[in-house]
């Protein structure tokens, strides 16, 4: 079998010698594994190995695209991808200069995820399952395992020639419980660039998950309307990456007349304390990297800096359509797909109050923790906590059932009016655009309170 680090030398000179405005290919090689468990029975497990790679170039404006997963005759390749970029010309693509790079970038793991026995894994997770049926009055479960290693080799025809290495783990779990008709469910996602042992030793936190399910069948309905609300940094997370993260990618914002308007460099979107970031630069994060799949090193790129919207995320032909500069935000979930805008990891920045310092002066309010659900329409929201409790007078009161929150992304930033000093990042989700999914990623916050907040209850 040949190795791609056999031919991608052979590669880098073929992409040099075609006439075309600009010519990148990505060699990859990929591993993976996953077990899924629904109720009691194990449903499925198994690996994979991937190879293939793609072609892209640039001429007159127009792109060409192949990809591939047979190795052979990749000059052709190179050829066949210039011939459509000539058919498309257009004159409207174009790319922000960026420096030619030559480098290699190791996972740095001590042990390839992937190469854990399945046995072993297995093992863990039968004791998961073990524990969430111990507990009576539950319908179904659910536990998702995945786990993959990757090289890749960047090459183009600038010169730039980058070889990366990346693990990903991800575990989620829940547990549904059901009584005369009434369902409830609670659950649980992690992850991590490829560190096995962080989701080993999880016990308690199933057992916990589990009865908190079945605790939610007697929990009452909260009245629906507007409070003063308290994310935790797993909500908050979700709601900053999906409600505004999104609508920081410049090819969205490009190609939408009326978020131009909004998404106004300068603008006031929050009060001075508000600062969202999205960078890959932060190590052992999910969404981390040294360099995106157009071969840019990654930044740290504020999206909103004392409460003003100062940046954007971009590609390098998003950053010359915009007049700004590349950020290092063009990912491909893998070969088969060209690199699009994605965010990497994306975060509130933490402020200097504790939680009971957030909550102390809260006469009604609620709680949120977790998430199981939600959709985004351009600025509107709703997303579906996991968790909720009632604030009295300044302290936690009763658990109540998940509620529903709602309202505009705009107001809801200048709503925020307290922002904790506990950051902590999510890392079991994964991102989905363009039909790429899921693209790992992670989001985060401090504890976040929000005023006037519509909450959906009975």
């Amino acid at each position: 079998m040949t190795d791609i680090k056999a031919i991608a030398p052979r590669l880098a000179d073929t992409v040099k010698q075609y006439r075309a405005d600009y010519i990148e290919a990505r060699l990859e090689e990929s591993q993976t594994s996953h077990i899924t468990y629904r109720g009691k029975e194990l449903e499925s497990t198994g690996r994979s190995t991937s190879r293939g790679g793609n072609i892209r170039a640039l001429v007159k404006g127009g792109w060409g695209f192949v990809s591939f997963n047979n190795l052979e005759d990749l000059p052709a390749k190179v050829e066949l991808a210039v011939r459509q970029a000539k058919l498309a010309a257009s004159s409207e693509s174009q790319l922000a200069p960026v420096e030619t790079v030559v480098g290699t970038v190791p996972s740095n793991l001590a042990r390839n995820p992937v190469t854990v026995p399945l046995a072993e894994k297995k093992r863990l997770l039968d004791e998961y399952n073990d524990i969430i049926w111990r507990t009576p009055k539950l319908q179904t479960s659910i536990i998702g395992y995945g786990d993959s290693h990757k090289k890749v080799i960047f090459v183009n025809s600038p010169g730039s020639y980058i070889e990366q290495e990346r693990a990903d783990i991800t575990l989620r779990l829940s547990a549904v419980a059901a009584e005369d008709g009434d369902i409830q469910q609670v659950g649980l996602s992690l992850g991590s660039r490829g560190d096995f042992t962080s989701i080993q030793g999880l016990h308690r936190q199933v057992e916990q998950m589990s009865k908190q399910a079945v605790e939610l069948l007697s929990a009452p309905k909260i009245k629906g309307k507007e409070y003063t609300v308290v994310l935790d940094p797993v909500l908050a997370g979700v709601f900053v990456h999906e409600a505004f993260g999104h609508l920081s990618e410049a090819d969205f914002v490009y190609e939408n007349e009326r978020l131009r308007e909004i998404m106004v460099l300068g603008k006031e979107f929050g009060s001075k304390d508000l600062n969202i970031v999205d960078t890959a630069t932060t190590p052992d994060l999910r969404g981390s990297y040294k360099y995106d799949d157009e071969g840019t090193p990654a930044t740290k790129a504020y999206l909103i800096q004392e409460g003003r919207l100062v940046g954007r995320l971009h590609s390098r032909e998003t950053a010359a359509r915009m007049g700004e500069k590349p950020t290092g935000n063009a990912r491909a979930l893998n070969y088969s797909y060209p690199p699009i805008v994605r965010m990497t990891n994306t975060y509130i920045e933490p402020g200097t109050l504790s939680f009971d310092d957030i909550i102390g002066d809260i006469k009604e309010g609620v709680y949120t923790r977790n998430w199981y659900g939600g959709m985004t329409s351009m600025e509107m929201f709703t997303f579906s906590a996991g968790e909720a409790w009632m604030i009295r007078n300044g302290k936690l009161a009763e658990m109540v059932r998940p509620v529903v929150l709602t309202g505009n992304v705009f107001t809801t930033l200048k709503n925020i009016d307290a922002i904790g000093n506990d950051l902590e990042m999510n890392q079991g989700g994964g991102c989905g655009k363009g039909g790429q999914f899921p693209l790992p990623v992670s989001n985060g916050s401090p504890h976040i309170r929000i005023r006037n907040c519509l909450v959906g209850g009975s």
